[in-house]
């Protein structure tokens, strides 16, 4: 096995785990509205649970509004009832065969939660990174136990993975301080 192998793996994972974390902060709400708090809504067509961002082409009209245009107009109840069964406090009505999805403003209580929630997520995302590195760790000193490595690489390849892992919290610390402004800003 090359030594270089197991730093390439650490960083495809660390960077998977970055990517979950950026992907999954996006149903988060923040003061500007998108249509990715919706998209991941669940809607029964024709007897089957379907993601929502698989049914419509969505839009924003207003500041707090975003429009969901199904592509089967026969969908537009069940996707009202999906929007308005989703736990995210929007009202939703229908007009001109168009789902009108009603954000309200974002109460102080509302962002202290939301914020709570984002601080659960990047400490997830921190210890996903630290269960990685963890493991490639044991791997980088078996691998110098069965003498595949010499005492040097596996000190290079530790030294590696610690820049490397503090590079990923330091990136991590960033997307959530850019996400708390959003949710913070009225």
């Amino acid at each position: 096995m090359d030594s270089d192998e197991l730093i390439k793996r650490a960083t495809e994972e660390f960077s998977k785990v970055i990517n979950f974390l950026t992907s999954d902060l996006k149903s988060l709400r923040t003061n500007r509205v998108t249509a990715d708090y919706l998209k991941h809504l669940k809607v029964e067509s024709y007897g089957v649970k379907t993601p929502l961002e698989q049914l419509a082409g969505f839009s924003i009209s207003e500041p707090r509004t975003v429009v969901i245009e199904p592509w089967d107009k026969n969908l537009l109840k069940e996707i009202e009832k999906a929007v308005a069964s989703g736990q995210l406090g929007i009202s939703s009505s229908v007009r001109e065969n168009k789902v009108y999805a009603a954000f309200p403003v974002l109460t102080e209580e509302t962002r202290k939660n939301l914020l709570k929630v984002l601080r659960t997520k990047l400490e997830n995302s921190r210890q996903a990174l630290r269960t990685v590195r963890d493991k490639i760790k044991t791997e980088i000193v078996e691998v110098e136990r069965e003498k595949k490595i010499t005492e040097d690489d596996k000190y290079r390849l530790l030294e590696e993975l610690n820049k490397l892992i503090s590079e990923k919290e330091a990136e991590i610390l960033s997307i959530g301080q850019r996400k708390e402004r959003e949710i913070t800003t009225v």
